[in-house]
Protein backbone atom coordinates (compact mmCIF):
# COMPACT_ATOMS: atom_id res chain seq x y z
CA UNK A 1 0.00 0.00 0.00
CA UNK A 2 1.32 3.44 -0.95
CA UNK A 3 1.29 6.71 0.97
CA UNK A 4 -1.92 8.14 2.45
CA UNK A 5 -3.92 5.00 1.75
CA UNK A 6 -3.41 5.03 -2.03
CA UNK A 7 -2.30 1.91 -3.85
CA UNK A 8 1.26 1.49 -5.05
CA UNK A 9 2.07 3.18 -8.33
CA UNK A 10 1.50 0.99 -11.38
CA UNK A 11 2.91 2.11 -14.74
CA UNK A 12 0.68 2.33 -17.80
CA UNK A 13 2.61 -0.53 -19.40
CA UNK A 14 2.01 -2.74 -16.36
CA UNK A 15 -1.66 -1.81 -16.27
CA UNK A 16 -2.02 -2.59 -20.00
CA UNK A 17 -0.53 -6.03 -19.42
CA UNK A 18 -2.86 -6.64 -16.49
CA UNK A 19 -5.84 -5.49 -18.56
CA UNK A 20 -4.83 -7.89 -21.34
CA UNK A 21 -4.68 -10.81 -18.90
CA UNK A 22 -8.03 -9.79 -17.41
CA UNK A 23 -9.56 -9.76 -20.90
CA UNK A 24 -8.25 -13.25 -21.63
CA UNK A 25 -9.70 -14.43 -18.32
CA UNK A 26 -13.09 -12.90 -19.05
CA UNK A 27 -13.20 -14.41 -22.54
CA UNK A 28 -13.01 -17.90 -21.07
CA UNK A 29 -16.37 -17.21 -19.45
CA UNK A 30 -17.95 -14.92 -22.04
CA UNK A 31 -17.20 -15.32 -25.74
CA UNK A 32 -19.41 -12.33 -26.59
CA UNK A 33 -17.17 -9.73 -24.98
CA UNK A 34 -16.83 -6.63 -27.13
CA UNK A 35 -13.72 -4.64 -26.12
CA UNK A 36 -12.89 -1.21 -27.51
CA UNK A 37 -9.68 -1.23 -29.51
CA UNK A 38 -8.35 2.15 -30.66
CA UNK A 39 -6.01 2.25 -33.64
CA UNK A 40 -4.07 5.47 -34.01
CA UNK A 41 -4.39 8.63 -31.93
CA UNK A 42 -8.05 9.45 -32.57
CA UNK A 43 -10.82 7.76 -30.61
CA UNK A 44 -13.34 8.29 -33.41
CA UNK A 45 -12.93 9.01 -37.11
CA UNK A 46 -16.43 9.05 -38.66
CA UNK A 47 -19.05 11.80 -38.37
CA UNK A 48 -21.24 9.99 -35.83
CA UNK A 49 -18.33 8.86 -33.68
CA UNK A 50 -16.73 12.30 -33.63
CA UNK A 51 -20.08 14.00 -33.04
CA UNK A 52 -20.70 11.75 -30.03
CA UNK A 53 -17.31 12.70 -28.53
CA UNK A 54 -17.85 16.39 -29.32
CA UNK A 55 -21.19 16.27 -27.53
CA UNK A 56 -19.57 14.66 -24.46
CA UNK A 57 -16.92 17.35 -24.32
CA UNK A 58 -19.61 20.06 -24.32
CA UNK A 59 -20.90 18.93 -20.90
CA UNK A 60 -19.84 21.88 -18.73
CA UNK A 61 -20.74 20.05 -15.51
CA UNK A 62 -18.25 17.29 -16.32
CA UNK A 63 -15.59 19.32 -18.15
CA UNK A 64 -12.90 18.70 -15.52
CA UNK A 65 -13.52 14.93 -15.41
CA UNK A 66 -14.60 13.71 -18.85
CA UNK A 67 -11.08 13.94 -20.29
CA UNK A 68 -9.79 11.39 -17.79
CA UNK A 69 -11.57 8.67 -19.69
CA UNK A 70 -9.80 9.44 -22.96
CA UNK A 71 -6.51 7.86 -21.89
CA UNK A 72 -8.30 4.87 -20.43
CA UNK A 73 -10.10 4.01 -23.64
CA UNK A 74 -7.00 4.65 -25.77
CA UNK A 75 -4.95 2.33 -23.56
CA UNK A 76 -7.40 -0.52 -24.06
CA UNK A 77 -8.91 -0.57 -20.58
CA UNK A 78 -12.52 -0.81 -21.83
CA UNK A 79 -12.78 -4.59 -21.93
CA UNK A 80 -16.43 -4.77 -22.89
CA UNK A 81 -18.99 -2.31 -24.22
CA UNK A 82 -22.53 -3.10 -25.28
CA UNK A 83 -25.17 -0.66 -26.50
CA UNK A 84 -28.84 -1.47 -26.08
CA UNK A 85 -32.00 0.60 -26.25
CA UNK A 86 -31.66 3.24 -23.56
CA UNK A 87 -28.63 1.72 -21.86
CA UNK A 88 -24.86 1.28 -22.25
CA UNK A 89 -23.06 -1.42 -20.27
CA UNK A 90 -19.32 -1.68 -19.92
CA UNK A 91 -16.45 -3.34 -18.09
CA UNK A 92 -13.36 -1.24 -17.44
CA UNK A 93 -10.05 -2.30 -15.93
CA UNK A 94 -8.67 0.18 -13.39
CA UNK A 95 -7.00 -0.94 -10.19
CA UNK A 96 -9.40 -3.85 -10.67
CA UNK A 97 -12.36 -4.69 -12.92
CA UNK A 98 -15.32 -2.31 -12.65
CA UNK A 99 -18.84 -2.63 -14.05
CA UNK A 100 -20.50 0.44 -15.55
CA UNK A 101 -24.15 1.05 -16.41
CA UNK A 102 -25.19 4.23 -18.19
CA UNK A 103 -28.89 4.86 -18.75
CA UNK A 104 -29.85 7.34 -21.44
CA UNK A 105 -33.36 8.61 -22.07
CA UNK A 106 -34.95 7.83 -25.39
CA UNK A 107 -35.38 10.83 -27.65
CA UNK A 108 -38.78 12.40 -26.97
CA UNK A 109 -41.33 12.94 -29.72
CA UNK A 110 -41.06 16.73 -29.52
CA UNK A 111 -37.32 16.59 -30.28
CA UNK A 112 -37.90 14.14 -33.13
CA UNK A 113 -40.43 16.50 -34.69
CA UNK A 114 -38.16 19.52 -34.25
CA UNK A 115 -35.20 17.80 -35.92
CA UNK A 116 -37.29 16.29 -38.72
CA UNK A 117 -38.92 19.66 -39.40
CA UNK A 118 -35.54 21.39 -39.48
CA UNK A 119 -33.94 19.01 -41.97
CA UNK A 120 -37.08 19.06 -44.12
CA UNK A 121 -36.75 16.93 -47.23
CA UNK A 122 -33.01 17.13 -47.72
CA UNK A 123 -31.80 13.76 -46.44
CA UNK A 124 -32.48 11.25 -49.19
CA UNK A 125 -31.51 7.88 -47.76
CA UNK A 126 -30.47 5.85 -44.75
CA UNK A 127 -27.01 5.57 -46.29
CA UNK A 128 -26.61 9.36 -46.44
CA UNK A 129 -27.73 9.67 -42.84
CA UNK A 130 -25.42 6.98 -41.46
CA UNK A 131 -22.40 8.09 -43.49
CA UNK A 132 -22.79 11.70 -42.34
CA UNK A 133 -23.23 12.73 -45.96
CA UNK A 134 -25.45 15.74 -45.32
CA UNK A 135 -25.05 19.54 -45.15
CA UNK A 136 -23.00 20.90 -42.26
CA UNK A 137 -25.96 22.78 -40.83
CA UNK A 138 -27.78 19.48 -40.27
CA UNK A 139 -24.95 18.33 -38.04
CA UNK A 140 -25.31 21.51 -36.01
CA UNK A 141 -29.06 20.86 -35.67
CA UNK A 142 -28.44 17.28 -34.56
CA UNK A 143 -26.00 18.49 -31.89
CA UNK A 144 -28.15 21.33 -30.51
CA UNK A 145 -28.31 20.87 -26.73
CA UNK A 146 -31.71 19.67 -25.44
CA UNK A 147 -33.31 19.86 -28.89
CA UNK A 148 -31.10 17.72 -31.13
CA UNK A 149 -30.45 14.01 -31.39
CA UNK A 150 -27.59 13.80 -28.89
CA UNK A 151 -28.29 13.46 -25.16
CA UNK A 152 -27.78 16.28 -22.67
CA UNK A 153 -26.40 15.61 -19.16
CA UNK A 154 -29.89 15.69 -17.64
CA UNK A 155 -30.86 12.74 -19.85
CA UNK A 156 -28.03 10.53 -18.57
CA UNK A 157 -27.73 8.50 -15.35
CA UNK A 158 -24.33 7.05 -14.48
CA UNK A 159 -23.34 4.12 -12.29
CA UNK A 160 -19.94 2.53 -11.67
CA UNK A 161 -18.92 -0.13 -9.14
CA UNK A 162 -15.72 1.76 -8.27
CA UNK A 163 -15.37 3.67 -4.93
CA UNK A 164 -15.03 7.10 -6.61
CA UNK A 165 -17.72 9.37 -5.12
CA UNK A 166 -18.15 11.39 -8.33
CA UNK A 167 -20.80 10.44 -10.90
CA UNK A 168 -18.36 10.97 -13.77
CA UNK A 169 -15.47 8.77 -12.70
CA UNK A 170 -12.76 7.92 -15.24
CA UNK A 171 -14.27 4.47 -15.81
CA UNK A 172 -17.64 5.93 -16.80
CA UNK A 173 -15.89 8.54 -18.96
CA UNK A 174 -13.90 5.78 -20.70
CA UNK A 175 -17.11 3.92 -21.57
CA UNK A 176 -18.74 7.09 -22.88
CA UNK A 177 -15.73 7.77 -25.10
CA UNK A 178 -15.80 4.12 -26.13
CA UNK A 179 -19.28 4.64 -27.54
CA UNK A 180 -17.79 7.13 -30.01
CA UNK A 181 -15.36 4.48 -31.23
CA UNK A 182 -18.14 1.89 -31.48
CA UNK A 183 -20.30 4.23 -33.57
CA UNK A 184 -17.50 4.36 -36.13
CA UNK A 185 -18.21 0.75 -37.03
CA UNK A 186 -21.97 0.74 -36.46
CA UNK A 187 -23.71 4.16 -36.40
CA UNK A 188 -27.11 2.44 -36.26
CA UNK A 189 -26.35 1.74 -32.59
CA UNK A 190 -26.80 5.46 -31.90
CA UNK A 191 -30.40 5.30 -33.10
CA UNK A 192 -30.98 2.08 -31.16
CA UNK A 193 -29.65 3.73 -27.99
CA UNK A 194 -31.96 6.72 -28.33
CA UNK A 195 -35.01 4.67 -29.29
CA UNK A 196 -35.21 6.09 -32.81
CA UNK A 197 -36.63 4.08 -35.71
CA UNK A 198 -34.20 5.26 -38.38
CA UNK A 199 -36.55 4.10 -41.13
CA UNK A 200 -39.37 6.23 -39.73
CA UNK A 201 -36.97 9.15 -39.33
CA UNK A 202 -36.06 9.00 -43.02
CA UNK A 203 -39.67 8.37 -44.06
CA UNK A 204 -40.75 11.68 -42.52
CA UNK A 205 -38.09 13.47 -44.54
CA UNK A 206 -39.20 11.68 -47.70
CA UNK A 207 -42.88 12.42 -47.06
CA UNK A 208 -41.95 16.10 -47.01
CA UNK A 209 -40.05 15.69 -50.28
CA UNK A 210 -43.02 13.95 -51.92
CA UNK A 211 -45.41 16.70 -50.76
CA UNK A 212 -43.14 19.30 -52.32
CA UNK A 213 -42.93 17.30 -55.56
CA UNK A 214 -46.72 17.09 -55.76
CA UNK A 215 -47.09 20.76 -54.90
CA UNK A 216 -44.63 21.75 -57.62
CA UNK A 217 -46.41 19.56 -60.13
CA UNK A 218 -49.02 22.30 -60.51
CA UNK A 219 -52.01 21.14 -62.55
CA UNK A 220 -50.58 17.70 -63.17
CA UNK A 221 -52.99 15.05 -61.95
CA UNK A 222 -52.01 13.91 -58.46
CA UNK A 223 -50.54 10.45 -58.35
CA UNK A 224 -50.67 8.04 -55.46
CA UNK A 225 -47.22 6.69 -54.67
CA UNK A 226 -47.01 3.37 -52.90
CA UNK A 227 -44.47 2.93 -50.11
CA UNK A 228 -42.50 0.52 -52.30
CA UNK A 229 -42.30 3.09 -55.09
CA UNK A 230 -41.08 5.76 -52.70
CA UNK A 231 -38.43 3.39 -51.39
CA UNK A 232 -37.16 2.75 -54.93
CA UNK A 233 -37.08 6.46 -55.79
CA UNK A 234 -35.13 7.53 -52.73
CA UNK A 235 -32.90 4.52 -52.26
CA UNK A 236 -34.12 3.18 -48.91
Amino acid sequence: MGWYGYGDYVSVAEKKEKAKKQLEKLRKKDQELSPIIIEGKKIAKTWWGMAWCKNLESYADYSNRIGRGSAYVKNGFVLDLKIEQGVIRGKVYGSQLYNITIQIDKLDNASKELVTGAIGHKIDSVEDLLSGDFPKEFGEIFLTQRKGLFPSPREIRLKCSCPDWADMCKHVAAVLYGVGARLDSDPLLFFKLRGIDVGEFIKKSIDEKVRNMMKNAGSVTARVLKDADIANIFGI
